[in-house]
């Protein structure tokens, strides 16, 4: 009878803590890892390693899968990335808790399609609302079975709306007795396994009606009553969404809720793609607050955080023009067909735009100097000379009207890349330098939300073949990006059995092919609930994910294991 269940044989051990890696087998036995080391013993099954990676699964600690939990049992996108643990709940947006009424979760749903990019139809299909309170959405999570492992965070809006109703929706000031109130449910949700509180005071979260999300201008003093819960149960983080951008900006009020809650609190960082740049100022602030004892987290999307425009999608760079909005019911094959008309074309380019008011991402969809065709090998740094601005200018054409003639090629109309922020003068040089920093994780990738606009769920891919592999300058050693992966977020949540591999931990692994690795391009699929549209990219090269030691991808594949459950965190 064999000592273990499986043994992963040969591969290079990048063990997630950031240390040189090192050649030697990994045997499993009942989902955790039982040794690690040469020539161990036989597994009733093996898996030939050699020439391969073997990392430990990555934990993903920005998603917006809220709503794709409850309808499918497979997280895609970021679970083709070798993703094994995602957490849900980020920027203080999600369905619970939510009152039974239709406003109540007509009023989430709004702000899902609005902050995530979820179209309506999709959510009013998809979610069961099977539940009323937080603890209800965790025990509905509970039931059901996964690809990966699911975390979540009480978001704060939810909660908000459930105590105080329209008031909390109307940002009117919560009282001492809603604070209370607020308060009590997210200590009986941390009791529960909840991972924290996470909120949001970003201008750019709004509801698909145009309203600012229900947390955007709320007192510092309600967050601070947050963090005095987190203090007094001794467990959980702030997740907190801040405008940093702003020239006044400063890490001043994260700090204090870090302080208050003696527990971790972790914040997006990045940069505008022009000056003057606020991140060299922000990472001085981060260094000072860590050296101090305060535990905070940037956490950097990798690459240009980048919007993906097309006739098949929510936005392009006439979306808003009249003749466009006219023809935008029309089944795809047909409306291209109009659009590739002359008259068409000509009435559209000279059509002004009216940027929807509701749609943030709506008002840069002509910034033609950062957009890019991303192609069949998709390039996500690519010089300013291959611009559509400057390849117009070669050509010597509008920016529109070259946009425009890419656009309606193809069968399903071309598609744009528009690199919104994180990239500087051009290039990801500022990523480099934010990257190095000791207190910035890997993260930011949306996964399940702006379905139709954005597809950086692959960040973790793109981490590896561009920053350790593929760029000549300022190159990441192996070791340091796998440990912002894993062993990093790992950390900030208090998830102690995995992001390491190490005897007695979880078997959540990677076996990757890193010669191979390669993102494909990002496609279109209709299958979500109501025949919903949403991006999807994959990637060659993962060779094995495993979650819990059974092997749930196999060369990209989907095998059809569903070991992935909702985690209480303790």
């Amino acid at each position: 009878m064999s000592q273990f269940d499986t043994v992963i044989r040969g591969g290079t051990i990048v063990d997630g803590t950031g240390g040189e890696p090192f050649v030697a087998d990994v045997a499993i036995k009942d989902g955790r890892i039982a040794d690690i080391g040469q020539g161990l013993a036989a597994g009733r099954s093996e898996i030939d390693a050699q020439g391969r990676l073997v990392t430990p699964g990555f934990v993903d600690i920005h998603t917006h899968y809220d709503g794709q939990v409850t309808w499918d049992n497979r997280l895609a996108p970021s679970s083709y990335h070798g993703v094994t643990t995602a957490v849900i709940g980020n920027c203080g947006v999600g369905f619970a808790p939510c009152r039974r009424d239709e406003a109540s979760r007509e009023g989430l749903v709004r702000l899902m399609e609005g902050v995530e990019d979820i179209p309506h139809p999709v959510l009013t299909a998809g979610l069961p609302w099977t539940w009323q309170t937080f603890p209800e959405y965790l025990d509905y999570l509970a039931s059901r079975s996964f690809d990966i492992d699911v975390v979540s965070y009480v978001p704060h809006a939810p909660l908000r709306v459930y105590v105080m109703g329209e008031r909390g929706a109307n940002r009117e000031p919560a009282t001492e007795a809603d604070i209370g109130e607020m308060c009590r449910l997210l200590g009986e949700a941390l009791d529960l396994g909840a991972a924290g509180i996470a909120t949001s005071r970003s201008l750019f979260h709004r509801s698909s009606d145009g309203r600012a999300t229900p947390t955007y201008d709320v007192a510092q003093a309600e967050l601070l009553a947050f963090a005095r819960v987190l203090r007094e149960k001794g467990k959980g983080v702030f997740q907190i969404v801040e405008d940093l951008h702003l020239p006044t900006a400063s890490l001043a009020p994260l700090r204090e809720l870090a302080e208050t809650a003696g527990r971790p609190l972790t914040f997006p960082i990045g940069t505008g793609n022009t000056g003057p740049f606020r991140y060299p100022s922000l990472l001085e602030e981060l260094s000072a607050a860590n050296e101090a004892g305060v535990v905070m987290k940037g956490q950097l999307m990798p690459r240009g955080i980048g919007m993906i425009l097309g006739f098949e999608l929510t936005l392009n760079p006439f979306y808003t023009t009249a003749t466009y909005q006219r023809l935008a019911s029309l089944p795809l094959a047909a409306r291209l067909r109009e659009l590739r008309k002359p008259e068409v074309r000509d009435a559209i380019l000279a059509e002004p735009m009216d940027p929807d008011p509701a749609l943030v991402l709506g008002r840069v969809v002509r910034d033609f100097e950062h957009m890019f065709l991303l192609g069949d090998t998709p390039d996500y740094e690519q010089p300013p000379e291959l611009s559509i601005a400057a390849r117009a200018r070669a050509a010597g054409m509008t920016p529109e009207a070259f946009a425009y003639e890419l656009l309606i090629e193809g069968e399903s109309g071309g598609k744009l890349y528009l690199a919104m922020a994180n990239f500087a003068e051009g290039k990801l040089d500022a990523v480099g330098q934010i990257l190095s920093h000791p207190d910035v994780v890997l993260g930011l990738g949306d996964g399940g939300a702006h379905v139709g606009t954005i597809c950086d769920a692959s960040y973790s891919t793109f981490a590896l073949t561009h920053w350790a592999r593929d760029r000549k300058r300022d190159r990441k050693s192996i070791p340091d990006v796998v440990h912002r992966l894993t062993q990093a977020t790992a950390r900030i949540l208090g998830l102690k059995d995995r992001g390491v591999l190490a005897p007695g931990l979880r078997a959540d692994i990677n076996v990757i092919d890193l010669d191979r690795l390669s993102l494909l391009r990002p496609e279109v699929h209709y299958d979500m609930p109501a025949g919903g549209r949403r991006l999807l990219q994959k990637a060659s090269g993962y060779d094995v994910t495993m979650v819990g030691g059974q092997i749930v991808y196999e060369d990209g594949a989907p095998t059809g294991q569903l070991p992935g459950k909702l985690v209480r965190v303790n």
